[in-house]
């Protein structure tokens, strides 16, 4: 359990650097994030908060959905990512701005950080532990009402970025590239991630490592 543990928080703490270094590079967040950054520029609290209170709502989104009970095992993740969120945006972060920075610098950064929320999350679901309830809520919506994944993932990604971009939340190319790269980019990381994970975790040592008599 240490070593699922131990993997899991290190998706998270490499996905939220993405995340943040996406913010950072000032050409548009993610669509969640830049949902939640327009909210902080508008009524104050910090992204973590927002995007926790936010993750709060979708277990029991979530739960009504499905008609289910909420999955309060969520809340596991919908602390450690807020905490981690505001670690790097308003402790590591804080005084950095790309802003200013030539086009290229902020476009090499973007994709520097579409890489890495990419990888944090290839590595953070390779324990199979709780994922956060904004994950969740695209495969509910696409069993509710009859949709592809893609489909399903889409419709959030417009309707999000639509409300972000009408409260001032940094929607532009950082936006595009990470809708566009990301899910590609977890599964590569993905496939290739999982038979490592496998091969260093100290079950399999003790299942396959040969008995000397």
């Amino acid at each position: 359990m240490l070593y699922r543990m131990t993997v899991y928080i290190l998706g998270i703490v490499v996905n939220f650097f993405g995340v943040a270094l996406l913010i950072k590079a000032a050409l548009g967040a993610g669509f969640w994030t830049a949902l939640f950054v327009g909210l902080e520029n508008h009524f104050g609290l910090t992204v973590g908060i927002w995007y926790g209170s936010f993750q709060l709502a979708f277990i029991f989104l979530n739960g009504w959905l499905s008609k289910q009970k909420p999955e309060f095992r969520a809340l596991l993740p919908l602390v450690l990512e807020s905490l981690i969120l505001d670690f790097w945006l308003e402790v590591v972060f804080h005084n950095m701005s790309l802003a200013a920075a030539p086009f290229l610098i902020q476009l090499i950064t973007v994709i520097t950080s579409v890489g890495f929320i990419a990888l944090g999350v290839a590595i953070y679901i390779l324990p199979q532990l709780p994922r956060a309830p904004v994950d969740q809520l695209f495969l509910v919506i696409a069993k509710k009402f009859r949709l592809s994944l893609l489909v399903s993932q889409t419709a959030i990604a417009v309707t999000t970025s639509t409300v972000a971009f009408l409260i001032g939340g940094p929607v532009g190319i950082g936006t595009l590239m990470g809708t566009a790269l990301t899910g590609p980019l977890i599964q590569y990381f993905y496939t290739r991630g999982y038979p490592l994970y496998y091969l260093l975790h100290p079950g399999y040592r003790e299942r396959f490592e040969p008995v000397i008599q």
